[in-house]
């Protein structure tokens, strides 16, 4: 017999009342001194898929407050909700869609079926598509209408169709080179700014380039403008416009019976843009650029990964683990924003991905039943590749006014191989060095006469590490991320899986194009539009 969920805003459950009266009962400064601070550094991990490690040792957490974190669990029903979703739930209440992306790296429950389709089995073909696509064009049995191979792939998309793929593009890109994996060089348009359009087609040779237009409905204003922007560009470098493009899109979009398109793959309501890594808008080009093995290995790393959100042992769970402390760091500790810290060149854009997963799924202040809610959900996420940031908004992370959680991503080696020493040590040496001196920096300060060299501390952080950035890594960080912010969501009582928010913008922007508009809207596209 299924067990019964009940969706209760935050505020009404009486674990969450117990953990309120935890506030400020942890000083880092005491918790992480001496050797009980490297007792502690060794407890307080969670193993992760892939090899990777979840510590919060920097954390204002201890063993009482994850007793309560472990009573507010079973009284949200969080592990309940995402087995209801894995399974086929309309857990999307706002769309009345179910919630699949973690279908599309691995079957985590019962089969899913909608109108007499299994959806594993349609994500597999898909993915099987895909490989067989790409194959034929690194094999040169696809070319271009001049009989050469393809050496480019440029994705046309935006919002989920560009942030998550390109992110994971970069994050992969110099392992593919170091591995013998890099196929093609992969590009993206995404801004409708023509500028973003004109400077890619400026850098890449458009007679051998496939391009990759994504649009589930195949009517989003911005991509089919730069997919018109391309095709003229196309045409102006003599070449076929059927020989260059393939779309990305749903069953019923009409692109898919567009004669410009050479191969159509499809996707569905049932997944997220920002969601969609793992799924056919990820899956198309980086099985081009990198070959579909690596992108099979990626999506290991995310089904591994979506095994440890199961485990009903917290200790076991590290993406449940990470989700309670955001939320007591939000809600008892009143923190508005948290920074993602990767100091992995590779993992660039993966703030950015994580600024639209996070913000996009959790920026709601209705409950999933459309009433006002009291307490603060998502917070403000943001980041850069350490070190690089250490010399930009670090200043403010350790003397500002505002405490801001930190979340840093690090790994023991470096994707290409190559180093040299400097000073009697590595370049990657000194980077882990950096990320071990920040997090005890921020968490015990350091006492000084001078004001200005005076560091509070008591700024907490966590640290997900491994040994390399490799597919299955990556795709178990993407994994994690995705069901932090779910089981948060649920904890929340938000839809995390709609995104009202970005509509207006768009409505009143066709107002402006149409002309029908007046008061401020018609002055201030009065100031921009000759």
């Amino acid at each position: 017999m299924a067990v019964k969920i009940s969706w209760n805003n935050l505020n009404k459950l009486e674990s969450f009342k117990k953990l309120q009266a935890f506030k400020g009962t942890v000083s880092l400064k005491k918790a992480l001194s001496g050797a009980a601070g490297a007792k502690r550094v060794a407890e307080f991990s969670v193993p992760m898929a892939a090899g990777l490690t979840y510590n919060y040792a920097a954390k204002a957490v201890n063993k009482q407050i994850v007793s309560a974190f472990k009573q507010l669990v079973k009284e949200a029903q969080l592990l309940e909700k995402f087995e209801a979703l894995y399974n086929g739930d309309v857990i999307n209440t706002g769309e009345k869609r179910l919630v699949l992306h973690q279908l599309t790296r691995g079957q985590l429950g019962n089969n899913v079926v909608v109108d007499g389709v299994n959806k594993r089995n349609f994500y597999v073909e898909q993915q099987k598509k895909i490989a067989d696509f790409a194959e034929k064009v690194h094999t040169g049995k696809i070319k271009n209408e001049k009989g050469e191979k393809y050496t480019t792939v440029c994705q046309i998309g935006i919002g989920g169709s560009d942030l998550g793929p390109r992110a994971m593009y970069l994050a992969l890109e110099n392992w593919a080179k170091a591995n013998g994996k890099f196929e093609m060089e992969a590009k993206f348009i995404s801004n409708v700014d023509p500028d973003d359009a004109a400077a890619v087609l400026a850098s890449i040779d458009i007679s051998k380039t496939i391009f990759i237009l994504v649009s589930k409905s195949g009517t989003t204003l911005e991509t089919l403008t730069n997919e018109s922007f391309v095709k003229d560009a196309i045409k102006k470098a003599g070449c076929k416009v059927s020989c260059h493009m393939i779309a990305v899109t749903s069953e019923t979009s009409p692109l898919v019976k567009n004669p410009d398109y050479m191969a159509s793959f499809f996707m569905d309501d049932f997944i997220g843009g920002r969601y969609s890594s793992t799924s056919a808008v990820g899956g198309a080009v980086l099985s081009l650029a990198f070959g579909p093995e690596v992108f099979a290995k990626f999506l290991k790393g995310a089904a591994d990964a979506d095994k440890t959100a199961k485990e009903k042992d917290l200790a076991k769970n590290p993406a449940l683990m990470d989700a309670l402390i955001g939320v007591y760091e939000r809600n008892v500790l009143n923190i508005p924003s948290t920074a993602v810290l990767p100091y992995s060149q590779a993992l660039s854009r993966f703030p950015a991905h994580l600024q639209q997963l996070d913000m996009e799924s959790n920026g709601k202040s209705v409950n999933r039943f459309g009433k006002k809610i009291t307490y603060q959900t998502g917070p403000v996420i943001f980041g850069e590749p350490g070190t690089n940031g250490q010399h930009s908004f670090y200043q403010l992370l350790h003397q500002g006014t505002a405490v801001i959680p930190l979340q840093f991503i690090a790994f023991q080696n470096n994707q290409c191989g190559k180093d040299i020493t400097i000073e009697g040590s590595k370049s990657q040496t000194k980077l882990a060095a950096n990320v071990a001196a920040q997090i005890v920096a921020f968490a015990l300060g350091k006492d000084d006469s001078n004001p200005n060299k005076y560091f509070a501390g008591e700024r907490p952080s966590s640290l997900i590490w491994g040994k390399q950035l490799t597919p299955e890594a990556l795709g178990a960080l993407l994994s994690h991320y995705e069901n932090k912010v779910m089981f948060q969501g649920f904890i929340w009582n938000v839809n995390s899986f709609d995104q009202e928010g970005v509509q207006l913008g768009k409505t009143l922007a066709k107002a402006v194009l149409s002309g029908k508009t007046d008061g401020a809207l018609k002055a201030y596209a009065g100031l921009l539009i000759k």
